[in-house]
This record gives structure tokens, sequence and C-alpha cells, in this order.
């Protein structure tokens, strides 16, 4: 192959357009922080909470749909030991995105919080706060990583170009428009790259389903042509694990600073409900094209294209599918349209993950912790060098593909097991405390790491019930262990929390023992609640005598 001077044609103004959107949101961004006397640090991170309706369903929206959700939905529908029932993005992200509007959002907004970390730094202090930091950050580096490493596999398939060269550009220009603007930056030219995926990949999908190459999907739905039918199935012993993919998809998402950082930018609760509820249906449209794209792989006669044998999937290369199929079952020029979705998607992801580390470490750990008297412009530049040390550190985790993998599955996993727990409990129940905090997160460290992980060969340790080897041959844990360790680390944060309350307020122990002084802060939580309760009844009270005297 020689290099693609159209397609690097294209590209370029694809960049120079997102570029330009992200220096026309900075500018507008400068412009609100002068009419608003409000902290300047709200206002990169959160728009001043008075994002843009369209805006926000638009940025929320492209946040979760990143190259891993387009490539990774193409890539398990292609996969002939998975199948698109397999596929499962866009149905859990329905519910990820219906429970935050339910339930998470309430809590988040009412406190006027500015982070996720804020109510835990608020209940149990700095020092057990900066540790559940940790993972939160670790997920947003690794965030970054992947996104590239995916842009990187699909440019070098279809431009011919070193991806390492479409990695580095593409970390710059999202680091960039992120440093100029903040959410602003970030929020607009979401709207522009969501646009882009969509138009992108619809268009890509017309010549796909009609190339000579491929045989009617609907024929191979159900009936082995080329390869195993591309729906797939679940085999009732493998139902355990389809669950707990599930859970981790639907309910890890809650546990990311990037889903909070929108919700708490919206003007109002009903706005970041509204916000949450469109979004769920995007995502759904936009999951399928690459459904589409895998059904269409899967049905190709690859030895009738310029491809050839082995199959793509028979090269180790069922992870790069989407750019394959476009490089080898459509038109050169549209080709370059899908790389442009892909590019979009990418970028779109990235800056929220840019951004979401940002917040995480000048707010909870620069600001709260290290210069708490720090001043806005201050504040400003630490943001500035945040988004440039998360940008470097995720671009150079691009050329250790083992240690992404290995870093990757640390994040998710611990949104799901050790974050997602934390959360609920910090929200919802007054019970928590640092103890139970404590407990529950190192029990679901230990227990994630004791139950193995085949695709970087750990061998489980505990081997729970139907603990087999897969299709592939790997040891794999077909039990929904993932939601087992999330609910045993959240049971124990209850229990424990529970039992030290008990021990301390009951004086079996004495005060000085109490490390996280939890009889204090549970005598402030009270307190405060009351007050809070006294001033509702004051102003019902006082509607009810307007009432009256409006009614004599």
């Amino acid at each position: 192959m020689v290099l693609n001077v159209p397609g690097l044609v294209v590209m370029a103004g694809f960049y120079l357009v997102i570029l330009g959107t992200g220096i026309w949101a900075s500018m507008r961004s400068r412009r609100k922080e002068k009419k608003c006397t409000g902290d300047g640090m709200e206002i990169t991170l959160l728009a001043g909470r008075n994002i843009n309706l369209l805006v926000g369903i638009f940025t929320l929206t492209a946040t979760w749909v990143g190259g891993g959700f387009i490539l990774g939905i193409a890539e398990a529908t292609y996969n002939p030991t998975l199948g698109a029932v397999w596929a499962l993005m866009p149905v859990p992200y329905v519910l990820t995105f219906f429970l935050g509007g339910f339930f998470f959002a309430k809590p988040m907004r009412e406190n006027k919080y500015v982070t996720m970390m804020d109510p835990f730094q608020q209940k149990y202090g700095n020092v057990l706060s900066s540790a559940l930091i940790f993972p939160a950050l670790v997920a947003d580096v690794l965030w970054v990583a992947r996104t590239l490493v995916s842009l990187g596999g699909t440019m070098s398939v279809i431009l011919d170009l070193p991806y390492v060269y479409s990695i580095i550009i593409s970390s710059v220009v999202a680091m960039v428009y992120t440093l100029l603007g903040g959410l602003y930056s970030v929020a607009y030219t979401d709207v522009i790259q969501l646009i882009l995926i969509f138009v992108s990949l619809w268009v890509c999908v017309p010549f796909l389903l009609t190339n000579p190459h491929s045989v009617d999907i609907s024929l191979t739905a159900y009936n082995e042509t080329f390869q195993a039918p591309w729906v797939g199935t679940v085999e009732l012993d493998e139902a355990g694990k389809w669950f707990d993919d599930f859970m981790l998809l639907a309910l890890g998402g809650l546990a990311y600073q990037a889903f909070y950082q929108r919700i708490l930018s919206a003007s109002s609760y009903t706005q970041a409900q509204v916000t949450c509820f469109a979004s769920s249906g995007f995502c759904l449209v936009l999951g399928i094209p690459s459904v589409l794209v895998g059904a269409v792989a899967a049905s190709t006669d690859w030895n009738s294209t310029a491809y050839g044998l082995p199959t793509p999937y028979e090269n180790n290369q069922a992870g790069s599918i989407l750019p394959i199929a476009l490089q080898y079952l459509t038109p050169a020029y549209i080709s370059v349209i899908g790389i442009g979705a892909v590019a979009a998607a990418v970028m779109s992801s990235m800056d929220s993950a840019l951004l979401s580390s940002a917040s995480l470490f000048s707010s909870n750990i620069y600001k709260n912790i290290i210069r708490k008297q720090a001043s806005d412009n201050e504040m400003q530049w630490v943001i500035r060098i945040s988004v440039v040390v998360v940008g470097l550190a995720g671009t150079a985790l691009t050329f250790l593909d083992s240690s992404v993998l290995v870093f990757w599955l640390v994040g998710v996993d611990m949104s799901y097991t050790i974050m997602f727990p934390q959360l609920v409990c910090v929200l919802f129940f007054k019970v928590s405390n640092g103890y139970g905090a404590s407990v529950g997160y190192i029990l679901g460290f230990v227990m994630r790491v004791l139950s193995g992980e085949p695709l970087i060969g750990l061998p489980p340790a505990i081997r729970f019930p139907g603990c087999r080897p897969d299709k592939e041959g790997k040891l794999t844990q077909f039990f929904p262990f993932r939601t087992t360790i999330m609910v045993t680390s959240l049971l124990s944060i209850l229990l424990i929390s529970w039992l030290t309350s008990i021990i301390f307020n009951k004086g079996l122990l004495s005060d000085k023992w109490d490390v996280f002084d939890i009889k204090r802060k549970e005598r402030q939580t009270a307190r405060a609640t009351n007050i809070k309760l006294d001033h509702t009844s004051e102003e019902a009270s006082t509607g009810k005598q307007l009432l009256d005297t409006t009614s004599c």
C-alpha cells in the first residue's frame, strides 16, 4: 500500500474544523467568565452550571460513543465465538443513563458538588478519599490510551499512516482545545464530532450492505455460511458471564467522573434528567451501524476480496474489523468518510477523559488538600497542566499494548467492583463511614485480583462455580464474579460501618481509637439534617399562611 494522500487531506480538514470549533468555544468561555462573578474553576470544569440542553445531550452521548464503542460492537458482532448478542454496549448504556437520571443526579446536584469525589471528601476525609481517587484517575488515563490505540489501528489500515503519527496528532489537537476552553470547548466540539459520527457511519452502511463480496446478512444471521451465524448465542452455561458483562457496562459507567461532569453542568435537575434520557436513545441509534458492519464482515467471502485468506479473525485482526471492512468492501472515498467517524469518536471520548481526570486532580487533590487557598488563576493553570500530563501519560501508554490492557482492565473493573459500591453507599446510606469504606475498598481489590483475568494471563486463585476454559482455550470465570465482588464490597461497607458505629457510639472502644472521627461526623450530619428539615418546615408553613391569606 501507498500513503493515502486524499484521505490525509480529508483528515487534516476534519482536525482543522474541530480545532476551530474548540477555539471559538474557548472565546465564548472567556466572555462567560468575564460576565459571571462565580468561581472560575466551575466555569472551566462545569461550564458555569448553565450548559445548553442540546449541547449537553450531544456531549454526554459523544463521551460514551467513543472509539471503543464503535470498534468494539463491530468486533463482537463479527467474532464467530461471540456474535451480536455479546455486543452489549448500547443497551446497558440505556440503563446507565436512566439510573443516573432517576437516582444519582439528584443528590449530586442538590449538594452542588463539583466532582464525583466531593461527597467522599466531605464524609471520609482527605486520606481515604485520595486512595479512592486513584482508580478513577487510572481509568481516565487508560481511557485516553485505548481510544488513541483504536484510532491508530484504523488509520494504519485505511491511510497506511503509521499509527504513531496519528496518535500524536490526535492527542495534540484534543489537548489544545481542551486546554483553551475546558468543558465549553469539549462540549461544543462534541456537537461537531457526534454529527460526524452519525452521518459518516450511516453513509458507509449502504455501500457495505450492497458490496459484491458479501451475501445478504439476513441469510447469515442464523445460518452458518462463511463462519458461525453473526447473531450469536448465549448458552445456559454462559448466561452468568453475559449477565456479568451487562452489569459491568451498565453500572460501571455510573462511577465515572465524565458522567457527573455532564449532569452537574446542566442548569437544573430536570435538564440533567432530560439529558440522560435523550442520550440513551442516541446511544442505541449510533450502535446500529457498527452491528451492521460486523454482520457484513461475517457474511463476506474474504477469499474473493483483495484481503484474501486467512480471514481477519484467523489473522487475529478481529479488533480492526471495522476499518478492514471499510478498506476492502467500500470505495476508497467511502472508507475515508468512515475513518472520519472513528476519529471523531476517539476525540470525543479522549477530550472527556482529559477534562475528567483534570477535574479530579485539580479540585479534589490540589484545591482541597495541597493548596486550599489557591486563587482562580492558579487553579486554571493547575487544570491546564493536569490536562497535558494526563494526555502525555495516555499517549505514552499506547506504545505499551500489554500494559495498557492491564490497566484498562483495572480501570473498568475497579469502577464497577470498587467505585460503584462506594458511590452508592456514600450517596444513599447515612450509616456508611470510613471504616466500612476502607474494608470494602481492600476486599473488592483483593477479590478482583484473586479472581484472575484470562486476557492478561492471570490465573484465578478463586475459582467460582463454572470456571472452565472458554472457546479459545482460556480459563475463564463464567459465573457473574464481578457482580458478586461488587455486592460483597457493598455489603461489607454497610456491615462494617454499622458495627463500628455501634462500637464507638456505645463507648465499647475509646474515642482515641476513632481514627475516622465518626462520632463527631455523625453528630454534624444529624445537626445538618435537622436544620434542613426545620428550614423545609418553615417554608411549608409560610406557604400555607400565604395560601390562607390569599383564600381570605
